[in-house]
């Protein structure tokens, strides 16, 4: 979200949070991409900015409330105003608790998995209606079969994703793992290290799955400390998770900082991998 659709995004989370009576002399990004997280100063308030169009937000404040009720590690909402979607100039705008980052920045694998362990625990006390991880391995192929809206992706390279994404799809159905509700991308991006523990945000991608899709987006030494693995149903998902991160990147929509440098690293990453997998 960049140029003038960022600069009013910024705007709008201002007006919103002036207009309940959150002080705002400054924001600080956080971190922008099809959508933009802000840090509002001095209210310390982080707001996430969406255009109106992406209709998660409610999904991910409802799901965050009741994750926080049974104790699951997630970020909070903001507790001086009312928990809702708030809508202005075309954009939605969440408001969250912000918390100050603490050392070291990288978590040990033991606690990351610790965290991610008691995560599905409280997912597991909750229900709430969510997508299935096919739901969105579904999206990848959908994106795949459109070349107008991946415009810059070689044939070979899209006969690639398609293939792999089927192939890997299928497998991990074929194994009839245990499924429940799933973060959908926990990775290190969407853990916070603060003096309240480790905390996941981003609840936006929340979906239904066997633990080993989650595991599959954490560094590759949490899943020595998570209990239960299924080791072979892991490297399924891992590179289902990297044939599906890596077609995102494609979208010509797609505005993740980097992402065409990503895109054609990832590729190269997947076809070593698939190579050494054969």
């Amino acid at each position: 979200m960049q140029g003038t659709a960022g600069r009013r995004a910024v705007l709008a989370a201002k007006s919103i949070a002036s207009s309940l009576g959150l002080p705002v002399d400054d924001t600080i990004v956080l971190h922008e991409s099809n959508k933009l997280s802000l840090r509002l100063v001095p209210c310390d308030v982080m707001a996430r900015v969406a255009p109106v169009t992406e209709q998660v937000a409610l999904f991910e404040i409802e799901l965050a409330q009741r994750l926080a009720a049974v104790g699951s590690p997630v970020a909070a909402l903001e507790p001086r105003v009312e928990p809702r979607v708030y809508e202005r100039d075309d954009f939605t705008v969440t408001l969250w608790t912000y918390y100050e980052p603490v050392a070291p920045e990288a978590v040990p694998p033991a606690e990351y998995a610790g965290a991610l362990e008691r995560l599905h625990a409280g997912m597991r006390k909750v229900e709430f209606p969510t997508p299935h991880f096919t739901d969105r391995v579904e999206d990848a192929q959908q994106l795949l079969a459109s070349p107008d809206r991946t415009p810059e992706l070689a044939d070979a390279d899209r006969e690639l994703l398609i293939t792999t994404l089927r192939r890997l799809e299928q497998a991990v159905q074929e194994r009839h793992p245990a499924e429940q509700l799933l973060h959908g991308e926990p990775h290190p991006g969407n853990l916070l290290n603060t003096k309240d523990g480790l905390l996941f945000i981003d609840l936006e991608t929340c979906c239904r799955g066997p633990i080993e899709f989650d595991l599959a987006h954490a560094p590759g030494e949490v899943s020595d400390h998570y209990p239960d693995v299924d080791q072979a149903l892991l490297r399924d998902c891992r590179l289902l998770m990297l044939a599906m991160i890596t077609t995102w990147r494609w979208d010509k929509a797609d505005h993740f900082p980097n992402g065409r440098h990503l895109a054609t690293e990832w590729l190269t990453q997947l076809r070593t991998a698939l190579d050494t997998n054969n």
